[in-house]
């Protein structure tokens, strides 16, 4: 597990300025207006060389009337409790307000490292007025500007330096993590509880019964590896509590952090909108992916019926077609093993190494014989193949104009690589390069 960073103060100091700047999208909707975030935003980044995750907090108020103020306090206080360390940004246009100082006695009560960051110092003048923050009571400050990154170089210094280690077990990381996700009340737990032969998990008809991603060790039929329970994911709009919000926050974490994603949706329900989302996001992580049909006994079936139910959700989730759709029922215990033989599949494939010149002697030849369409009066000539050393499928194509070659050509490659290599529920990932 990564450590985790949290950024809070008052509203309006720039907080999802620097987020957006740390993790290098803009991911945080920034307005001059105060208040505009109101949920947690959780990204990515990395400082010489250490990965970490950012929480972007709404605006910390104290006694407001707003009932949107209220609830963003207490996430704020969940981001404060979750992180490893604190960035505490005020800015200095403003000085020290009464606001500044309530979040400063929530921090001076916190066990952990907090650093200072004084906002919107992008001259010499501002610089000498940031001397007033040490009134806080706080220690030294970081005079940075989120607007162009100057200052924040020093600030991540420091905060990467207090960043614990965190060690990870040796044997549970050699061995395979899969991540059993979905909606709530699909079935997640029954189906870990069917596998491993006994009621591990608290099983209701009530949603939202699991609340945390917890590991179990599967060691049956020569297949071993880590299956990870999941909180359901609802769309965000649904979620109320906060130990909901919680639980969702650490499934996403559970899929970033798994090798392959078993994604469980209800029959009856379908592959909605919320399914899809959940499948995007493994895509997007660039996880082996199953979906996983459950309460397949409760659906009325003809001999048409499984295959249309694939249709659709093949449909929703093209371009990446190629994933496997289980049909099973925890209920009965009816194709479950098989869920699990096509999970050990799925991560098989998305560990394969092929030999460069395996690849170049297979594809080389179809290139050859279907090349990239001319651009601009230009032919571009793909010379050398070769699979990138990353946990997932990545290929370099290297050529003499790699600006020229658009995604429906690469969308060919991936089907070739696929068709030709066996990457079955695995997003593969293609990259031109410059000869």
């Amino acid at each position: 597990m990564s450590n985790i960073v949290a950024i809070v103060g008052r509203p309006n100091v720039g907080k999802s300025t620097f987020f957006n700047r740390l993790i290098q999208r803009r991911e945080a909707i920034v307005d001059a207006v105060s208040g505009v975030t109101r949920d947690r935003h959780y990204g990515k980044t990395d400082w010489n060389g250490r990965e970490f995750s950012l929480i972007d907090t709404g605006g910390y108020v104290v006694g407001s009337d707003d009932i949107f103020e209220a609830e963003i306090d207490r996430q704020v206080e969940l981001a404060i409790d979750e992180a490893d360390a604190i960035i505490f940004m005020v800015d200095v246009e403003s000085g020290i307000t009464g606001m500044d100082e309530d979040v400063a006695n929530l921090l001076r009560r916190v066990d952990k490292p907090v650093f200072l960051a004084v906002n919107k110092v992008d001259n010499n003048k501002r610089a000498e007025d940031a001397v007033e923050f040490y009134a806080l009571g706080l220690g030294d400050y970081y005079t940075i500007a989120s607007i162009n990154g100057s200052g924040t170089g020093d600030l991540l210094d420091a905060v990467v330096a207090a960043l614990p280690e965190k060690e990870e077990v040796v044997e549970e990381d050699e061995l395979p993590r899969f991540a059993v996700v979905g909606r709530p009340n699909a079935g997640k737990s029954s189906f870990i509880n069917a596998l491993i032969g006994e009621d591990r998990y608290i099983v209701t008809d009530i949603a939202g019964t699991t609340r945390d991603a917890i590991d179990t060790k599967y060691n049956r039929f020569g297949f071993e590896f880590n299956l990870v329970d999941t909180a359901g994911i609802r769309r965000k709009s649904k979620v109320k509590e906060d130990l909901e919000f919680y639980s969702v926050m650490r499934s996403i974490r559970a899929i970033e952090h798994c090798d392959v994603c078993l994604l469980v949706l209800d029959a009856t329900r379908g592959f909605d909108g919320q399914v899809q989302n959940i499948f995007w996001l493994a895509e997007r992580n660039r996880k082996g992916i199953v979906i996983l049909v459950n309460k397949w006994d409760l659906v009325e079936k003809d001999t048409k019926t499984v295959k249309e139910f694939e249709r659709v959700i093949r449909k929703e989730i093209e371009p990446f077609t190629d994933v496997p759709i289980v049909f099973i029922s925890v209920l009965n215990k009816q194709r479950i093993f098989k869920a699990i033989e096509t999970a050990v599949e799925v991560y098989n494939n998305r560990s394969k190494k092929i030999k460069t010149s395996k690849l170049n002697e297979v594809l080389l030849p179809i290139i050859e014989h279907t090349p990239p369409p001319a651009y601009k009066g230009k032919y571009v000539k793909i010379k050398y193949i070769m699979q990138l050393p990353t946990p997932q499928p990545q290929f370099a194509f290297f050529c003499n104009l790699p600006q020229y070659v658009k995604p429906p050509y690469k969308r060919f490659l991936e089907n070739q690589l696929r068709e030709h290599f066996d990457f079955h529920g695995v997003p593969v990932t293609v990259y031109m390069r410059k000869k």
